[in-house]
C-alpha cells in the first residue's frame, strides 16, 4: 500500500475516536494536557493494536468478524451515547456528563471506536501490507487527533455544555447506527 493510502485509511479509522475525544473534552470542561495525552494514548494504542490483531487473524476468520463487528460497535456506541444523553438531561446546567477517564470507561470507548480497525487489519493482510508501518501510522494519527479532540471539546463545552453533551451522545448513537447500516447494506 502506498503511504497516501495508509494516511487516508488512518484518518478514516481515527474519526470515531476523534468524535468521542471531543465528547470527552466536553464532559471534562477544562481539559489539561494530561487529559489529552491519556485519551490520545487509549485511542491511539487501540487503533494500532486492533488492525494488528486483525492482520494476524487474517483470512481464516474474516467472515466471522465481518458478521459481528458492526453489531459490537453499534451496541457499545449506542449504550455509551444513550447514557451520555440521559446524564446530560438529568443533570442541571451546572453539572456535566461523567468526565471520568477511568480505565473501564476508556477501555470501553477505545474498543468501541476501534472495532472497524480490526476488520481493516484483515483487509491489510489480504493486500500484504506492512502491518508495522500501517499500525504505527494509524496509532500516531489517532493519538494526535484524539488529543486535539479533547481540547476542541473543552473549548466548546465552556459555551454550549449541556446542548453539546446531548449532541455528543446523539452523535455516538448515530455513529453506531451508521456503522450498523453500512454493514447491513442499508446505506
Amino acid at each position: 500500500m502506498a503511504l497516501y493510502e495508509l494516511v487516508i485509511l488512518a484518518l478514516g479509522l481515527s474519526m470515531d475516536a476523534f468524535a468521542v475525544a471531543i465528547c470527552k473534552g466536553l464532559a471534562i470542561g477544562k481539559p489539561r494536557a494530561g487529559h489529552a495525552v491519556q485519551v490520545g494514548l487509549y485511542f491511539g494504542i487501540f487503533q494500532a493494536l486492533m488492525p494488528s490483531i486483525g492482520f494476524l487473524l487474517g483470512i481464516s476468520f474474516r467472515e466471522r468478524i465481518e458478521r459481528i463487528d458492526h453489531w459490537i460497535a453499534f451496541g457499545l456506541l449506542a449504550i455509551l451515547g444513550v447514557r451520555m444523553i440521559t446524564e446530560a438531561v438529568k443533570s442541571g446546567n451546572d453539572e456535566c456528563v461523567d468526565p471520568s477517564l477511568g480505565a473501564g470507561e476508556m477501555l470501553t470507548l477505545a474498543v468501541a471506536t476501534s472495532i472497524d480497525a480490526l476488520a481493516a487489519g484483515i483487509s491489510l493482510s489480504m493486500v500484504e501490507a506492512d502491518i508495522i508501518s500501517a499500525a504505527s501510522l494509524i496509532g500516531v494519527i489517532t493519538f494526535t487527533l484524539s488529543a486535539a479532540g479533547v481540547y476542541i471539546g473543552g473549548f466548546f463545552g465552556e459555551k454550549f455544555k449541556r446542548p453539546a453533551e446531548i449532541t455528543g451522545g446523539a452523535a455516538l448513537v448515530l455513529l453506531g447506527i451508521k456503522i450498523l447500516a453500512e454493514h447491513l447494506s442499508v446505506i
